[in-house]
């Protein structure tokens, strides 16, 4: 298995466990919060997809699936098309409301496919590459990857836990 096999089947964790949280919920069951604080199963996906779409471009050097293949768009958000939810307020994390989870799946799938693309390019020699010295240490290529990867599967954690409650109320 090479890095990019690793990294591949990684992401491919992420997409499957993206479906598991959103697959067959309504569009009330997406944005149920715990209390008024609490972060939705929407709020959720869209940030981790939105943190995966921004971070990858960046790395790739490609534009954003979100801006350039018309999910701002289709979402409706009232955010600006560069928002991926940081800094979100309570009342921003409310905001984001999907008539579907096809929406949130679909717009991850696209990202996904475009990560894959990309990460299926890599060699153990890409790596190390710096690529943010804002940080100390800088982070390499290999770090970023590994911290998208566990940035989704955290969110996306939570999202499979609002959901057993979600369905528990059924």
């Amino acid at each position: 298995m090479t890095s990019a096999d690793l990294l591949a089947d990684a992401f491919g964790r992420v997409r499957d466990c993206v479906h598991a949280a959103v697959d067959n919920l309504s569009p009330g069951q997406l944005a149920y919060r715990l209390d008024r604080d609490a972060n939705s199963i929407a709020w959720l996906v869209w940030h981790l997809t939105r943190v995966q779409d921004d971070h990858i471009a960046d790395v790739a050097g490609h534009d954003q699936v979100w801006i350039t293949k018309g999910w701002a768009d289709r979402f409706g958000l009232p955010f600006e098309p560069t928002a991926h939810g940081y800094g979100h307020s309570s009342e921003d994390v409310g905001k984001v409301q999907v008539e579907s989870g096809e929406l949130l799946t679909g717009y991850y799938d696209e990202v996904h496919e475009q990560t894959t693309r990309y990460v299926r390019t890599l060699t153990d020699q890409d790596l190390p590459r710096v690529i943010d010295e804002r940080w100390d240490p800088p982070v390499t290529l290999g770090v970023r990857l590994v911290s998208v990867i566990s940035d989704d599967l955290q969110h996306c954690g939570q999202a499979l836990f609002i959901r057993g409650i979600v369905e528990r109320q059924r």
